[in-house]
């Protein structure tokens, strides 16, 4: 009996397409699969892959020019277009440098800006004058601080355009594709607007204002001097109260023998006012290095002492009448009484010290426009001491009294 013979040929032939088809199939589907699913991804070329540097905004025009155009818009017309020209093309480097973007786009830089200019600053020099109208710089001059609200005004235009400019400038340099994201690494990293406005547009502000609170403060000084030394021409800062008694006897002598005497007894109040005579001289600056408000004042004075006698008692002798010189003498000696117990209680370091306490109360709401912190320093023109002034016919007068006889 002859065993068949068995066909293995045609079996693997069958497994093989099976297997091939199985394949294909699979690889079919995974290729949709994948292919449906890769375009919810955003692909991020190679020259979008950004690494942001540090860079300092620079912007090479004079705080003081600045201010005179921003003052005087109308009047610096083509200057003011020189300013908005100048500014934009600085945000735009400074971004530029910040993205660390090629030099064959950074120069370009310059040339698509100045596409925009033209309408741009039409846009800014509008704004502008429409918010500083007349009225306002009107309301400005009389307070004094007309540079201040310029800065302010220009702020406000400027943060209105700056994004928009930033984000068409750079977006036409670079080729975004898909939704125009930006695979960014390195130090502070921010969108192109966001880097123009909070390390070019804010820093810049904000030295402008500063400067244009000490320029307004400066202008202002003159009128403020002026005003303190009319409303203010005397400072009164101390006064002091006392009474004192004083007893004196007149002899009346013949051939040197006592023949009539007179007692007087004399009581007094003493009112003295000390103060400063702002009238005379009265000085105010402002350091902006050292960040101090010197007040310059006179040193401290008498203003007024009036004393006020009172006879208590007025024994006459029978030889002797009493002169109004005996009864002057008599008040002066108790009226210089009076000042050297006064002078004696430091009363001079004691004025100072209220009219250091007044000035930083009337100065301190007037520096609220001063950005920087900025402290009040009181000085004194004189540094030699008040003395004790000699008491003449001519000395500062007395109160009024009545001598009953």
């Amino acid at each position: 009996m002859s065993a068949k013979p068995v066909r293995s040929g045609g079996m693997g032939f069958g497994k093989l397409l099976l297997y091939l088809t199985v394949f294909s199939i699979g690889g079919f589907i995974l290729y949709n699969y994948y292919q449906n699913n890769v375009a919810d991804y955003t692909f991020v070329p190679e020259e979008m892959q950004m690494t942001y540097i540090p860079a300092d905004f620079k912007f090479d025009m004079s705080d003081e020019n600045v201010l005179a155009i921003l003052n005087n818009p109308h009047r610096y017309r083509r200057e003011f277009d020189n300013l908005v020209y100048s500014f934009n093309l600085s945000l735009l480097s400074h971004v530029a440098n910040r993205m660390d973007l090629a030099d064959s786009l950074k120069v370009q830089l310059e040339s698509k800006y100045a596409e925009h200019h033209d309408y741009l600053g039409q846009l800014y020099f509008t704004d502008y004058v429409n918010i500083r109208d007349t009225s306002g710089v009107l309301y400005e001059s009389f307070y004094e601080n007309g540079n201040f609200s310029a800065v302010d005004a220009f702020h406000e235009v400027a943060s209105k355009y700056t994004c928009f400019l930033i984000n068409h400038v750079i977006t036409t340099l670079i080729q975004v594709d898909g939704a125009g994201l930006i695979a960014a690494k390195g130090k502070k990293i921010d969108t192109p607007c966001g880097i123009a406005m909070t390390e070019g547009l804010r820093p810049m502000i904000k030295r402008l204002q500063d400067k244009a609170a000490i320029e307004d403060f400066a202008q202002s000084k003159g009128m403020l001097k002026e005003r303190v030394e009319k409303t203010i021409a005397e400072l009164g800062t101390m006064e002091v109260r006392d009474k004192k008694g004083l007893s004196k006897q007149l002899q009346t002598k013949v051939w040197g023998f006592e023949v009539s005497s007179t007692d007087i007894e004399v009581t007094a109040i003493s009112i003295m006012k000390i103060g400063f005579k702002l009238d005379q001289y009265f000085d105010i600056n402002l350091n902006s290095q050292k960040k101090t408000l010197d007040i310059t004042l006179p040193e401290p004075t008498i203003l007024s002492h009036e004393v006020y006698p009172k006879i208590d008692k007025l024994d006459v002798g029978w030889l002797r009448e009493v002169a109004n010189t005996d009864l002057n003498a008599n008040f002066n000696i108790l009226r210089r009484e009076f000042r050297r117990e006064a002078f004696d209680n430091n009363v001079l370091e004691k004025s100072k010290q209220q009219a250091r306490e007044i000035m930083t109360m009337l100065f301190t709401p007037v520096m609220t426009n001063l950005r920087a912190k900025y402290s009040i320093n009181v000085r004194f023109k004189n540094p030699n001491p008040l003395q004790i002034p000699n008491d003449t016919e001519n000395s500062l007068p007395i109160g009024k009294v009545e001598i009953p006889f």
